[in-house]
């Protein structure tokens, strides 16, 4: 996996602590460390969202088997889901790139809970 920097200088190369990642800009909770995995790209993919309102998808008309992803939130755009191309057969796969921040376990606030 290459190396790909975020917002605020978090690093997510094979970043495995648990926590949340949530939207950079409004905080909201998109997804568990529980649902990340290793993957090819230099962007951390993850397999579901914490909540079903996690994020709006859409198609993307230039990529068949793929839709584009929003905080479910505000609206800000988060990268793509690429479907059936999970680590398991049928599961579909999340990428992103500086849209989201890591709280660590523990450190959750209320912005990041979506309160």
């Amino acid at each position: 996996m290459s190396f790909c920097s975020f917002f605020g200088g978090e690093v997510f190369q094979n970043h495995f602590e648990p926590g949340v990642y949530v939207c950079a800009k409004c905080g909201y909770e998109l997804f568990s460390s529980r649902s990340k995995y290793a993957h090819s790209s230099p962007w951390p993919a993850f397999t579901e969202t914490i909540h079903a309102d996690s994020v709006a998808k859409r198609p993307e008309h230039n990529r068949p088997g793929a839709l584009k992803v929003s905080c479910g939130k505000c609206g800000n755009g988060l990268g793509h889901e690429f479907l059936n191309d999970g680590p398991k057969p049928g599961q579909s796969r999340f990428i992103f790139s500086s849209s989201l921040k890591f709280v660590p376990k523990g450190k959750e606030t209320s912005a990041s809970q979506g309160h």
